[in-house]
């Protein structure tokens, strides 16, 4: 486990869903005291789980000793009160994907933190230039994007927004060295970034031929898997990140740049309509047998 914590001993992470208890994991595991802010109690103990139960995993695995979770759930406080992140070193939201509620919430701790303490977002497909606009000092404002499972990815994008200090990316790049089995690559402010920008076109052709039938679920992600050497299936790979999450990363990008390679598929806005959201319900693309078109999904 990593101990170094020069660079931003105490971290404040914004939400506490999947992508922020994985997150707040991920800090807490380098050694960092991490403070997790979330809406109300409810939210705040069921994220606080997720950690817990991620942790008990990674012990069945082999990764870490029971001795450790206890140490690295030390390390992690939560709250829902503001005022409890005004000692942060550095502050990451990672709550819903509309920016009118990532720019309040950033502007409310921008009112708390201290005027020089970064401002990060987690977000994967809206614009971190747009949202570092409406806040104070927008040079400490930059993007660090982590992938979904947070404890499992490697990569993690560190986004320069046009006003983000050149210091600033520095110092991310260098956070993210501490991490364990993380690698930092840096990249411009664009629609999807780099790796979404490449993915979200990848992932709306293989939804469009499942929907034009060309293969069953099953079959086209063992075909990219053992074809092309890919870790996951496409499709289940969209499971994973939740067909909510994707429509919107799509919808996002396509919004900004009206290219027809990130225009949503009509079978993804219907199961998402549907209530079809992937691994986070149970029913998605390779996780239940939904019938579509007269055709099923092929797998069990």
């Amino acid at each position: 486990m990593s101990t170094s914590t020069t660079e931003f001993p105490m971290f404040a992470v914004l939400g506490c869903g999947i992508m922020g208890a994985g997150i707040a994991e991920v800090l807490a595991r380098s050694g960092r005291r991490v403070v997790v802010l979330e809406a109300d109690q409810a939210r705040l103990d069921a994220g606080l789980a997720l950690v817990a139960a991620s942790l008990g995993e990674g012990v069945a695995r082999g990764k870490g000793t029971e001795d450790d979770c206890r140490a690295i759930l030390a390390r992690i406080t939560g709250t829902t009160t503001l005022a409890d992140l005004a000692d942060a070193d550095a502050v990451l939201e990672s709550v819903a994907e509309d920016a009118e509620i990532k720019k309040h919430l950033l502007a409310q701790v921008a009112e708390v933190v201290g005027a020089d303490v970064p401002l990060l977002t987690g977000t994967s497909a809206l614009s971190v230039t747009d949202l570092a606009a409406g806040l104070p000092a927008p040079g400490r404002v930059a993007g660090l994007h982590f992938f979904n499972p947070a404890p499992v990815m490697r990569t993690v994008e560190v986004v320069r927004a046009l006003q983000t200090d050149d210091a600033l990316v520095e110092r991310l790049v260098a956070l993210v060295g501490t991490l364990e089995g993380k690698t930092a690559v840096r990249v411009h402010d664009r629609p999807g970034f780099l790796v979404n920008a490449l993915l979200l076109p990848y992932l709306n052709d293989v939804v469009q031929e499942y929907d034009d039938g060309l293969a069953s679920a099953e079959d086209l992600d063992v075909a990219l898997e053992l074809g092309l050497g890919y870790r996951t299936g496409p499709l289940k790979m969209v499971d994973m990140i939740g067909l909510d999450v994707h429509l919107n990363a799509t919808e996002a990008a396509y919004a900004a740049t009206l290219d027809k390679r990130y225009a949503a598929p009509p079978l993804l806005r219907r199961m998402v309509a549907a209530g079809r959201l992937g691994a986070k319900n149970g029913r998605g693309f390779r996780t239940s047998r939904p019938t579509f078109e007269g055709h099923t999904d092929g797998n069990d």
